[in-house]
């Protein structure tokens, strides 16, 4: 294919197998967590299968046909949320039958990516920018939350629950009941090393580092089986219905359909989400622009495939695509050599797995859900508009309690009638001369008649003209990454700045951050009286901004430049 370009192959290797490096240990730990609700000792080698199955598939051909240069596919926390619920239903209701487990996994999957392709071709991918940061941050945060949750048992040598609600209850009674002290001792240290070595250096993923470090100190231990992934096959995957065990014959079809397609749905939607938010982060990384509708298309394929042959469904990975940006990779080549990395694991050290503990997956997870949640917007509950903090708690909530997708659903209907609300009030208040936001980064203004032509060889302004929230960041942050350079001062212009959410304050803090780290000084001119309120109770303004790089009146800001050399 044309775009697997070898231009850049020596910095593509190198960073796919970096990646495949970090995913491989939490491709087990994501596996075995989605398999965590089946009360069987084989369960945890199956799991660390599927696991590694579906990261090697997945991550292959949704490389191969996606729209993200740099993307790195595989399991994912949110999505092994879903998938854990999926089993563990799917195994109580079937009194214990691996075969049904497996072929509904498999069903969700296949679902998953055809939900994705038709995704992709109705081009549903544009909508994931209206998403409210509120909305992403409470239902982060949640997904957080239930993957420590869900940990605790297995760090310290026990089978978690199923129901979020039981991971809370019971966890008294059954620490009391007994628990292992080596597991607990090998989490724990796990998740010292996690957080430790990345001080001594970088260069060595940690979540590697802690699972070799700790499964050969588990050895010394003699732990228990149970307490360890277990044998898994080693070899080339093979479709659901050639799997060993696989006993077709007395599947009920059609209940396994049912139990499949809206978890399948589930999937895709979270999946879609997860994977362009990774998107935008990859383009903020090489300055590229991914294609959201082929990238789901190419998501879809994967997740299809990965379910055909008992993987586990997953998405554009952030951590793993960031590892590989900053390894060197660049092409859909990197994405390919990570698979192809997994892919000689799962063919040939399949029989080392086995001694890897389960405390230790347990610890790397936790870290992993730790730092999904969202700290940075719980701290600033009590600044932002009440609106906002409303939101994200109601979607945390529902999130942890009741499920994702309801969390994600009922978020967006909040957010968008309490902004209609605003914008109504903004109106009638005669804030807002736009319903509309234009960002004009050409035409001057009337007022900008003072600068010289002198100036505008190292000054670069941006107009912007309507509120900036969450439905507007997005191509807030096209312009603001447009700004070249060499530019000495950046001039916001925010006029007609009318309102903004914390969506939209967020995107102005990290632009402004970003100019500054190139060395660019940032001045902001004539700040009506809410966004004057948001950018100073977040200490954007003056912590980030001095007060004096902010001015009433243009002809304030052109003064101070007067005064500036610009040689």
């Amino acid at each position: 294919m044309a775009f697997l370009t070898t231009k850049n192959l020596k910095g593509d290797v190198f960073g796919g197998i970096t990646a495949g490096i970090v995913a491989l240990p939490l491709a087990l730990a994501f596996g075995i967590q989605a398999f965590g609700g089946i009360d069987d000792p084989a369960a945890s080698s199956m799991g660390a299968l599927a696991g590694l199955v579906g990261a090697t598939l997945l991550g292959f051909f949704a490389a191969l046909f996606g729209g993200t240069h740099s993307q790195i596919s595989g399991p994912t926390g949110p999505m092994t949320v879903i998938t854990a619920s999926l089993i563990s239903g799917v195994w109580a209701s079937s009194q214990g039958s691996f075969s049904e487990v497996l072929l509904a996994m498999s069903m969700a999957g296949i679902f998953c990516g055809l939900f994705q392709i038709l995704f992709g071709i109705i081009k549903i991918g544009k909508y994931v920018r209206y998403i409210p940061y509120p909305v992403l941050s409470g239902f982060m945060s949640g997904i957080g939350v239930i993957i420590i949750l869900q940990q605790l048992y297995p760090l310290v040598g026990l089978k978690s629950p199923v129901m979020t609600i039981d991971m809370i209850t019971e966890l008294p009674t059954r620490v009391a009941g007994g628990i292992s002290l080596n597991a607990l001792w090998l989490g724990l240290g796990t998740i010292a090393i996690i957080y430790l070595f990345p001080l001594l250096t970088k260069k060595i993923p940690a979540t590697l580092v802690a699972l070799i470090v700790m499964t050969v100190v588990s050895l010394f231990m003699n732990m228990p089986e149970n307490l360890t992934i277990g044998s898994i096959p080693s070899g080339l995957p093979v479709p659901f219905f050639a799997k060993e065990g696989m006993d077709l014959a007395g599947i009920n079809w059609i209940g396994i359909l049912k139990a499949s397609i809206i978890p399948g749905l589930t999937l895709a939607g979270l999946g879609s989400i997860d994977t362009l938010l990774t998107s935008v982060v990859a383009d903020n990384i090489t300055k590229t622009h991914h294609n959201s509708n082929k990238e789901l298309v190419g998501q879809g394929i994967g997740n299809m495939i990965s379910g055909f042959f008992c993987g586990i469904a997953g998405a554009g990975a952030t951590m793993r695509t960031v590892v590989n940006v900053k390894s060197g990779g660049r092409t859909q080549i990197s994405g390919m050599v990570h698979s192809l990395f997994l892919l000689a694991i799962l063919l040939g050290l399949g029989s080392l797995v086995k001694y890897v503990p389960l405390s230790v997956l347990a610890g790397i997870l936790i870290t992993v859900g730790w730092g999904i949640i969202d700290f940075k917007g719980f701290r600033d509950l009590l600044r932002i508009p009440k609106a906002d903090a409303f939101v994200l708690i109601v979607v945390f909530l529902l999130t942890v309690f009741v499920d994702l997708l309801t969390a994600v659903g009922i978020g967006m209907v909040i957010a968008c009638v309490l902004f209609m609300k605003r914008a109504s009030d903004l109106v009638e208040g005669g804030y807002s001369s736009s319903v509309m936001t234009n960002f004009d980064k050409e035409s001057p203004w009337s007022d900008e008649g003072g600068i010289t032509e002198e100036m505008l060889k190292h000054i670069y302004i941006q107009r912007l003209n309507g509120p900036i929230f969450f439905g507007t960041i997005t191509k807030f942050q096209e312009v603001m990454n447009d700004v070249p350079d060499d530019a000495k001062v950046v001039i916001i212009r925010m006029r007609l700045v009318s309102f903004m959410d914390q969506s939209g304050l967020y995107a102005m803090e990290t632009a402004i951050k970003d100019l500054q780290a190139k060395g660019i000084m940032v001045l902001m001119t004539i700040i009506q009286p809410q966004p004057m309120y948001m950018l100073k109770t977040m200490n954007v303004i003056p912590l980030i901004v001095p007060e004096e790089h902010t001015f009433p009146t243009f002809e304030d800001c052109t003064e101070f430049l007067k005064k500036m050399d610009f040689k």
